[in-house]
């Protein structure tokens, strides 16, 4: 049986995004690169989850469906990383506290898995955001 548990969401830049960008932000292969959640393995066993999931990630200013993948980094128990783009964007504070920039470091968030719901390419993310009909 699936559980939900809490994370400390973190969001930067990753080189594999930063490939994808030059091919496309409306593309899978950014997708691929950037709707993930980087987690420590044993986060996954306490969700009672494999790798490569879908997994709905929740904070108090919205949730977004994306992939668990064990982490490239750490072991980082209790942190969860989700690169840069629309998908870390969805769950983070829209606050820039009058920088032009918001906090990506921080986040509380809790991860459950969704293996029935779809991961969206990032137009379609932003599109649904936006109340543009998807699909």
């Amino acid at each position: 049986m699936a559980n939900k548990i809490s994370l400390n969401l973190i969001s930067g830049r990753t080189i594999q995004q930063g490939v994808c960008i030059e091919s496309g932000k409306e593309k899978p292969s950014y997708r691929t690169a950037c709707g993930i959640i980087e987690m420590d393995p044993s986060d996954l066993r306490k969700m009672g989850a494999w790798k490569n999931t879908n997994v709905k990630v929740t904070s108090e200013f919205g949730s977004v469906i994306v992939k668990a993948v064990e982490t490239t980094q750490g072991p980082h128990p209790g942190v969860g990383f989700i690169p840069m783009g629309p998908w870390a964007n969805s769950v983070i504070s829209p606050n820039t506290y009058s920088t032009g920039m918001p906090t990506f470091k921080g986040v509380p968030v809790t991860v459950e898995v969704a293996i029935n719901e779809p991961i969206l390419l990032g137009i379609e993310l932003v599109q649904k955001q936006c109340g543009v009909k998807v699909g």
